[in-house]
Formats: C-alpha cells, sequence, structure tokens
C-alpha cells in the first residue's frame, strides 16, 4: 500500500502519525496542510491504492515556480525526523463501500511500522450537538484504550472535554449509548478499528459548519499543539487580536474558492 519516494521504505518507528479525517469542512484536511506547510515536512511516498478517487494536480506547498509544477496525488505521505513526525495527507473522496477496507489497511501498515501513536484529526457536524455540548468548548477528543498511560494523563491535564457517548439510534429514548460522530467520515471507522487492532490512538475534532472552515482549521492545530507543542507561540506579535502561533498557510490555499472574477465580464 504505501510506496516510498526513494530505494527503500524509511524506519519510522516511534514517530507520530498524524492523518486526517475526510469530514464535515474539510477540516481535517486543511489541518494537516497547515503541519505539512508550516513545517516544511518532505514527501516520502504514497499510498497506491484503490479506495480512493484518482486525482493529480500541482504541488499544493509550492515555494518557488521550479518546484511548483511537481506532481501531488490523493494520498501522500510526509516526515520531518526532527521532530518524528509522519503526516498523511488525502485529498480526495472514498470510492463506495471502499472507505473500511481502506481503513483496514492503512492501520494494518501503521501497526507493522511500529508507529508511537496515531493523531486523527476531524470534525462533525455543529447541528448535532446537544445541550450540554452547545453550552461547552467545540473541541472534543477521543483515546483508544491502548494509548499509553503518560500520553492519558497528558492529555486528560489538560481539562479537554471528551467525547460524548449519544443514542445509538437518535431520538429513541431506550436505545444503547454509544460514540456518534456524525459528518466524520471515517473517523468512526478509524477509532473502532484502533481499538480491535490494539493500536495507541488519539481523535481530535472539532464542531463545525460548512463555509470558510479556515478558521476551524487553525482551531484545530491549535489545540493540538497544546499538547504536542509543533510550533512555538510567537512571542513578539503587534496585533493582539491574531493568533500566536505562526502557521503558515499553503500556497494552494489561495485558490481555495476558486479563481477571481474574469475582467472581461466587465
Amino acid at each position: 500500500m504505501f510506496v516510498p519516494c526513494g530505494d527503500s521504505a524509511p524506519d519510522l518507528g516511534g514517530f507520530t502519525f498524524l492523518m486526517p479525517a475526510v469530514s464535515v469542512g474539510n477540516v481535517g484536511q486543511l489541518a494537516i496542510d497547515l503541519i505539512i506547510s508550516t513545517l516544511n515536512m518532505c514527501k516520502i511516498g504514497y499510498f497506491y491504492t484503490d479506495c480512493l478517487v484518482p486525482m493529480v494536480g500541482n504541488n499544493p506547498y509550492a515555494t518557488t515556480e521550479e518546484n511548483s509544477t511537481e506532481l501531488s496525488i490523493n494520498a501522500e505521505v510526509y516526515s520531518l525526523p526532527s521532530k518524528k513526525l509522519v503526516a498523511l495527507q488525502l485529498r480526495s473522496i472514498f470510492i463506495k463501500h471502499k472507505s473500511k477496507p481502506f481503513c483496514e489497511k492503512l492501520l494494518s501498515w501503521v501497526k507493522s511500522s511500529n508507529y508511537a501513536k496515531v493523531i486523527v484529526l476531524s470534525s462533525s457536524h455543529s447541528y448535532h450537538r446537544n445541550d450540554l455540548q452547545l453550552r461547552s468548548t467545540p473541541f472534543r477528543y477521543l483515546l483508544t484504550p491502548f494509548l499509553p498511560k503518560t500520553i492519558q494523563n497528558k492529555i486528560k491535564s489538560f481539562n479537554w472535554e471528551e467525547m460524548e457517548k449519544s443514542p445509538c439510534i437518535p431520538e429513541i429514548d431506550d436505545s444503547e449509548f454509544c460514540v456518534r460522530i456524525p459528518g466524520g467520515g471515517i473517523t468512526k471507522t478509524l477509532y473502532d478499528e484502533g481499538c480491535s487492532k490494539e493500536i495507541p490512538m488519539v481523535v481530535l475534532l472539532k464542531f463545525v459548519s460548512e463555509g470558510d472552515n479556515i478558521p476551524d482549521a487553525l482551531g484545530l492545530v491549535e489545540y493540538l499543539n497544546e499538547w504536542l507543542q509543533i510550533t512555538k507561540p510567537c512571542l513578539q506579535c503587534d496585533d493582539p487580536t491574531a493568533s500566536t502561533l505562526q502557521w503558515k498557510m499553503p500556497s494552494s490555499w489561495r485558490l481555495l474558492f476558486g479563481s477571481g472574477l474574469p475582467p472581461a465580464l466587465f
């Protein structure tokens, strides 16, 4: 499934594996974009899979005219050895009935690579929140039981809100309770597979609505950064309302909502 860019697969044992879920507002994917762009992570390979809709495009993280013509595809893997980080970016949707096989193959590769932990960045429909969720922070987390106790205790020390269980069948009072993530795409499947395959996994998500989801992505990476300390706060900032963290938006975001209006219209 994983195809390295070099002649041999890199040793990723002990690394942290970051990945998005293709979920409402594409918040997880935007967050991964910010991380890859900010840290200037290098591409180390890609996933050859029939589970995603085929896609090809220009380099989304281009910084010069020379590297703007490099091609990118639907599932690429980036790495930053100095921080022991690996990030998977997904750029297309799943083919019908192929999402579960993808999750199974992906987590089998994760386990064989001996990653220290897996972090899934995701989102969920804000309009599905209950009264308690409406009155609290929009961020939630989930942990698999196989996460080391030191990491569990660290996360719990932040006083974050864990994803609440809700009726498995909505609006049925006597329904059993379970974790539901409406609009979360493969998030629930990844979490369930992580539990069954004994994967140390953390799911971080935000309740959002469709629209301009850049602020949601910035919020999600800052939520993650509170724990991982991927980037340090900016100590000198002229604008007190601006984010104190220096996240670098990739060049491809200039066309996030399409190109401008053609001058010929006027």
